[in-house]
C-alpha cells in the first residue's frame, strides 16, 4: 500500500513523501497515528499543489531577503561602548545592542539571532559583520564602534 506522510516517521521518511509500507504496518500503525494517508488520486494532487505553494513561499522568502541585502549593503551602524583609562571596554558589543542600533538608526527590524558575530567586539574601531537573513542570503554590514 502506498502512504502519504503527513508527519516526519523515523526509519520510514519524511513528511510530503509517497512510501510503499504492508497493508497491516498502514492499517495498524500510520493510518490510526494519523501520520499518513492513503496515496489516492485525489491525496497525490492536493500534495503536488501543497508543494508548489511552498516552492513559491520559499521563493518569496528568498526574494525579499535579497531585496534587504542590497538595503543594508553600504550601511554602517554606530554603537558605543563603555570604556575605562587606555581604551579597556568594559564587556563587549552584544548582537543584541547592534540589532537595536539597527532598528534605531535605519528602521530595520532584524532579529538578533540573525546576527553572526565571528568573535566579540571588545575594542572601538571598524569591523564587519554578517546577517543571516536566509539560508542561502548574508548580508555584511560596516559597525562603528565608539568608546564613550
Amino acid at each position: 500500500m502506498e502512504i502519504i506522510l503527513i508527519q516526519d516517521v523515523k526509519s520510514l521518511g519524511k513528511k510530503g513523501e509517497v512510501v510503499k509500507v504492508s497493508d497491516g504496518y498502514a492499517r495498524n500503525f500510520i493510518l490510526p497515528k494519523k501520520l499518513g494517508i492513503e496515496a489516492t488520486k485525489q491525496n497525490l494532487h492536493e500534495l503536488s499543489v501543497q508543494k508548489a505553494a511552498e516552492e513559491r513561499r520559499l521563493a518569496q522568502m528568498l526574494s525579499e531577503a535579497e531585496a534587504l541585502s542590497e538595503k543594508l549593503k553600504g550601511i554602517q551602524v554606530k554603537v558605543e561602548i563603555k570604556a575605562g583609562e587606555g581604551g579597556k571596554a568594559f564587556g563587549s558589543v552584544s548582537a543584541r545592542e547592534i540589532s537595536s542600533a539597527l532598528k534605531e538608526q535605519f528602521g530595520f527590524d532584524i532579529d538578533k539571532k540573525k546576527i553572526v558575530l565571528p568573535e566579540p567586539i571588545k575594542n572601538a574601531g571598524s569591523y564587519t559583520i554578517g546577517i543571516k537573513l536566509h539560508q542561502k542570503v548574508t548580508a555584511k554590514v560596516s559597525i562603528l564602534v565608539e568608546a564613550v
